[in-house]
């Protein structure tokens, strides 16, 4: 125990120490929630003293608000270059089944930060709320555009909402950090199953008869 400490110690003033820092936080702001997370509490995890964490950040709310960034841009950037990566001309199974396969990918890779970024959102102070809202709104249009692009694409229904459609698919998505465990069910296949999901209630249908 006492050699981890002087490890984590030693590295404190390096960009290490600083990442430590925040995998540290973003498993406990998971696990216990944000105003149950102290500094003290992140730097004993952290194997160091809690004046060491001012080094790389000036306060818990300096600490959250770079969490709850990272929890979000990454998997956004992640999504972005999968879809940037296929040709001009894929259609709309191959759009959707790249982006809902990159999105849950890239959380479940970045578990605690998603999972502390959907769990504490609603706890931390207005201020941080509402700093980050333009990032989740900047991922949420993105979502909405590479749906209309489908809809250009494909024999979709015109009349669906594509906004509620975006709701419900990353709702979806994002649920599966309570449950998804593996074993049988890959990620390919849970993504694949989620793209027939979306484009067979988006499948235009037939007028009712009158």
């Amino acid at each position: 125990m006492a050699t981890k400490a002087a490890k984590n110690i030693s590295a404190i003033n390096t960009p290490d120490g600083r990442e430590l820092i925040l995998d540290t936080a973003a498993k406990l702001f998971r696990v216990e929630g944000y105003a149950s997370t102290s500094l003290r509490d992140i730097a004993a995890e952290a194997g160091m003293r809690a004046a060491s964490l001012y080094h790389h950040f000036e306060s818990k709310d300096a600490i959250v608000s770079e969490v709850l960034r990272i929890g979000v841009e990454r998997v956004f950037e992640h999504v972005k270059q999968a879809i940037d990566e296929l040709p001009p001309n894929a259609g709309p199974r191959t759009l959707l089944q790249t982006a809902i396969h990159r999105h849950l990918q890239a959380m479940l890779q970045l578990q605690d930060y998603t999972s502390a970024n959907v769990r504490i959102f609603g706890q931390v102070p207005a201020h941080i709320r509402e700093a980050h809202l333009p990032l989740r709104d900047a991922y949420e249009r993105y979502w909405t555009s590479l749906l209309s692009r489908c809809a250009k694409q494909g024999p979709l229904d015109k009349q669906r909402d594509l906004r509620l459609a975006r709701l419900f698919l990353l709702t979806a998505m994002n649920g599966t950090l309570d449950w998804f465990q593996g074993g049988d069910v890959s990620l390919k296949a849970m993504a694949d199953e989620m793209t027939e999901l979306i484009l067979n209630g988006l499948l235009s249908r037939p007028p009712k008869d009158t």
